[in-house]
């Protein structure tokens, strides 16, 4: 099904074509159905004076250079984009991406987690790994994907207390989104456990390692894993290309 956008200034070199208010799959499709076709386009030359498009959970935003082109003429070029893409498949990668789920030095938030949601740790475990979740967009820390999707049974709001320092690579839950964190850096989102692969390296190209558009399994795995999977990462002995789903 598609939905018809309402197109809006954001300034005088940007426009935002917006398909609806709330965090929402079939929203979100279309967003990135639109920026999938525009970015083939983009890559052809075919749409002139466009610098950049970005895409949100609810909107893409076009930037675009208003010397070279004016946005009246943008927004009739956009149109047949905007009539024609439709969110049938996504066009991102899926990825399968290890986790450790134990320790209280890489899950130091699992136990209260499952205290709060009346689940034992393994039943948070078995439903946080038993989702795809989509990549709807990066934001906060360079490389840090917004994931949706999260279980009902593990929604919880963010911690009271923020924490001011959270490990890079920390796998936390906060309502309906999960995410890893790529830098440490100050958070409160609830800790379940720890990813070996790093989410931001500026030596591998590109270095931000999700995409909107790309859908995440989490898959756990034992603490020697881990540390074995962390020192490859940080050696350079590690090929990210083994976590593509279906690989």
């Amino acid at each position: 099904m598609s939905i018809d956008p309402t197109i809006k200034s954001l300034g005088d070199t940007a426009l935002s074509i917006e398909y609806g208010e709330a965090i929402d799959p079939a929203v979100n499709a279309q967003v990135m159905a639109l920026y999938a076709a525009l970015e083939a386009a983009r890559a052809e030359n075919a749409l002139t004076g466009v610098v950049e498009t970005v895409p949100s959970f609810r909107a893409l935003a076009v930037h675009y250079d208003p010397l070279r082109i004016d946005r009246g003429e943008l927004v009739e070029r956009l149109r047949p984009w905007i009539a024609t893409a439709r969110p049938d498949v996504r066009s991102g990668r899926a990825w399968a991406l290890p986790a450790c789920y134990e320790g209280a030095d890489l899950a130091p938030d699992l136990g209260e987690v499952a205290a709060a949601t009346g689940l034992t740790p393994e039943e948070v475990v078995a439903r946080h790994t038993g989702v795809e979740y989509p990549v709807y967009i990066l934001g906060f820390v360079p490389g840090f994907a917004y994931l949706g999707g999260v279980p009902e049974a593990l929604r919880l709001p963010r911690r009271t207390s923020p924490r001011t320092a959270v490990p890079a690579g920390s796998v936390a839950i906060a309502g309906e989104m999960t995410g890893v964190y790529p830098l440490e850096s100050p958070g409160g989102w609830h800790l379940l456990g720890r990813c070996p692969v790093p989410m931001f390296d500026p030596g591998r190209e590109p270095p931000v390692f999700l995409a909107p558009g790309d859908t995440v399994r989490f898959a756990a795995i034992s603490r020697a894993e881990y540390d074995s999977l962390r020192t490859a990462a940080e050696t350079g002995g590690f090929d990210v290309s083994i976590l593509r789903a279906g690989g």
